[in-house]
């Protein structure tokens, strides 16, 4: 490891789920490439969950980029958080590595999906890349990303 790098040549923001005050349905990050890093991790943000509220997330893969072929990731899901087990205002993280998808059959991207059920409820995610393959992650940045600091 080289202590000479900043963090963010090492970690890289690839998809978000914007923060934002989501209603009954499912919400996805879109699909990622598992080609340029060994390692992802998954961040998924509960706000205040509405009553009743509860919040599923998971990791799909699919054999390209716009999905063809999706299915769960084993493995890769979270317990669900409620608003009556106080999970407002909780965080979940799901790692992952790029061999945990189905390799064998070509599964080659991945997405984060969302799902909010029961109430209106504060939610996001965001995906992030780790050891990249090549060059500074920050390379691979998703465009959302607006600005690197020293």
């Amino acid at each position: 490891m080289n202590p000479n790098l900043r963090p963010s040549e090492q970690a890289a923001v690839l998809a978000t789920i914007d923060p934002d005050v989501y209603t009954a349905g499912t919400y996805v990050s879109g699909w990622i490439s598992a080609r340029n890093f060994h390692k992802f991790m998954a961040i998924v943000f509960a706000g205040t969950l509405g009553s009743s509220a509860t919040l599923d997330a998971k990791l799909r893969q699919a054999t390209d980029s716009s999905g063809t072929g999706a299915k769960d990731i084993t493995g890769k899901a979270i317990t669900q958080l409620t608003q009556a087990g106080t999970d407002s205002d909780k965080q979940a993280i799901i790692n992952l590595n790029a061999e945990d998808l189905d390799i064998n059959n070509g599964f080659t991207h991945f997405e984060l999906s969302m799902t909010v059920a029961v109430a209106t409820s504060d939610a996001g995610g965001v995906v992030m890349g780790f050891s990249p393959r090549r060059g500074p992650a920050s390379d691979n940045d998703a465009a959302a990303v607006d600005e690197i600091v020293g």
